[in-house]
Order: C-alpha cells, then structure tokens, then sequence
C-alpha cells in the first residue's frame, strides 16, 4: 500500500570505483504488511504516565582520551505504566542537544518489573571539550514497550558550559516533565520514520518468482515528524534518495512533494538492485529533505545510511559520515538479510 515504488538497477564497477546505473518501475505491494514504531527523543511518547522520581548520575570528561563519560548509576520511585500489572520496564536515554557535534543517542539497558532500576553503566561520548561546553545534555528515562510504544518517565536538562566538572560525584536529580528545548532545540530539524530491507543475490530461492539476480537495497520512507516551518503557510516538502557513490540523475529518486504539513506522510519506496553484500561497506544511501518553491527548493535536513568509515572504495569521501545512530542502523540491516529493519532517525545538517 506504498504511495509510489521505484527501483533502480545498481551495478557497480569495481575497477572505476563508480556504478553504472539504469532504471525500471516495480510493484512493491509486498511492504504493506510492515508496520510498527519506534520514537525518539524528538518526538511525543505514548503514554499518559505522570512524570515523578529521581535518578542517580556523574559526569565527568577524560582529557587523555578527549571523552565525555555519563555515569548512570540508578533510578528511584519510578510511574508505574502497566497499573494492572503494576509494572514499568525502564531505561535512560541521552542525547547532546543541539548536536551540533552529530553524535546522536545513547542509552542504557532495560531493566524489567521495576520502578527503582539499577544500571550502573557509563554512556560515552567522543568529543571534543570545546565542542561539549556549547551543548546540553537531556537525560531521559523511558519505559521500553516491546511493541515500540514506549512511555516517557521524567528527564533533567544540564547546560554543560555552566556544569562543575569538579564535581565527580553520583548525585540525585529529581525527574522532571517534558520541556520543549529537546523538541525544538536549535538545529532540531525533524525526524524520519523508514524501513529498510537487503535481499541478498538469489536468497529467495528458486520457486519464488520475484528472486533477484543480483542483490536490492530496499527503502520504504513512511514520514517525516517535526519539519520546520519556514512560512506561515507551512512546509511543501518532499524527499530525495542517492545511493553514494553515484550522483548521477538515474540514481537520482524523489517522493512526491506533500503540501503545508509539518509532518508530511510519503508512503514511498525504492528499490536499488545490482548490490552484491560487499557492495555494502563502501555504498551509502542519501535521504535529505527539501522545502519545494517555484524558483528554488530550500534543504531542511537529511540523513545518511552507511558504516561511516570516511572510505568508499578505497577512496577517502567526506559523505561517509554516518552518524553512531545512522550507522546502527545500516549495520542492522546487512546483518538480518531479508527482513524489514525499522528506524525512526533524526534529521541533521549534511
């Protein structure tokens, strides 16, 4: 029930470090029968769960290793979310706002039946101390549903340009209700719900009528929550697809534009075939989005799927910069061939 399917024939040529592409339309009803969701940071949760309770944490920053270390030691008198069975699965999230440094989230493990969970594990961040002091740490607790309907639990919010790092010490903070700066921080930009699928060369078996010859990347872009709004009117947006290396008009794909709606709903796959599993390592999948106008379309925000190596091919590219959480993402795909891999991502500057 995809709003539109394309697919594009990808065949890599190893010796010009470039693919030769040609295209062709298929019908792609099978991705009606994904569905699910998965939130983040940027967007609501869904629950109705009163905020309240404390959590235990330290910062602290490692100079030798230039490492900022976020110490989660325990949480105490959680909500309950399942009052019938009086229960609350919880886990702590952070992310540097406005992630300036696109360093994206961390998160702990999930602690099961309880509302005073003991984690005691350390959140770590690669950054540099100057890029740090101009961020904010959020620090959020969620109860983790299996369904992806996860609870939001209470949060604190740290300016850490005004932050002791003196001050090593595991300290309580009570948890407070959602505030609006993880929402609309400065280079918040908005976030992408999408499935993405790799179905090796010939793994489909040899009954099966639509096997493929060569391997396909499939991208099923749902929505966009949280674009933002450059009129009064709202936002005409719509969203294009490369496969990095090639930016050639025939790797070149796009959605239809979606008018004044802040969180426009695509529906949209593609398909591009010729991808053999190593291909994988050294191609990466460009989705920005873009506010259309007559004269000229103005970017709001992107992400790249990849393994972020800096590398493609041998070849130092500045466009294989995935982000920790846009990587993740990628490298759960290559390893679960053949199955639907769901992420919801936040968009940022390219």
């Amino acid at each position: 029930e995809s709003d539109t399917a394309s697919e594009i024939s990808f065949q890599f040529n190893k010796h010009k470090k470039t693919p030769s592409i040609g295209s062709h339309s298929s019908d792609m009803a099978s991705v009606s029968s994904v569905s699910g969701s998965v939130l983040s940071v940027y967007s609501g949760d869904f629950g109705s769960v009163d905020a309240q309770g404390t959590v235990e944490f330290a910062l602290d920053y490692d100079e030798k290793s230039r490492e900022f270390q976020v110490h989660v030691s325990q949480c105490r008198d959680l909500a309950v979310v399942d009052e019938k069975k009086g229960r609350s699965d919880p886990y702590v999230k952070t992310y540097l706002l406005p992630d300036k440094a696109r360093m994206g989230k961390r998160k702990t493990s999930v602690k099961k039946r309880t509302v005073n969970p003991i984690y005691n594990e350390v959140l770590r961040y690669k950054i540099e101390k100057m890029v740090l002091l101009i961020q904010k740490l959020n620090l959020s607790v969620w109860h983790n549903d299996p369904l992806g309907r996860n609870s939001f639990l209470g949060e604190i919010e740290i300016d850490l340009a005004s932050w002791d790092w003196s001050n090593r010490k595991l300290n309580w903070y009570p948890l407070k209700p959602r505030s609006l700066s993880a929402v609309n921080g400065a280079d918040h930009r908005g976030v992408m719900n999408l499935s993405i699928k790799y179905v090796p060369p010939g793994s489909l078996g040899k009954t099966c009528p639509k096997n493929p010859p060569s391997g396909e990347v499939h991208i099923w872009v749902k929505d966009v929550k949280d674009l933002l709004q450059l009129r009064p009117s709202g936002v005409d947006s719509f969203v294009k697809c490369y496969v990095l290396p090639d930016t050639s008009k025939k790797s070149y794909q796009k959605t239809r534009v979606i008018k004044r709606d802040t969180n426009p709903v695509f529906n949209h796959t593609i398909v591009y075939d010729g991808f053999h599993t190593e291909d994988l390592k050294d191609a990466c999948v460009e989705l920005t989005v873009w506010d259309h106008e007559k004269l000229t379309n103005h970017f709001l925000g992107g992400i790249r799927l990849g393994l972020g190596t800096g590398l493609s091919y041998g070849i130092s590219v500045d466009w294989m910069d995935s982000t920790q959480e846009e990587v993740a993402f990628w490298q759960e795909m290559m390893s679960a061939a053949n199955e639907w891999i769901e992420g919801l991502l936040p968009l940022r500057s390219l």
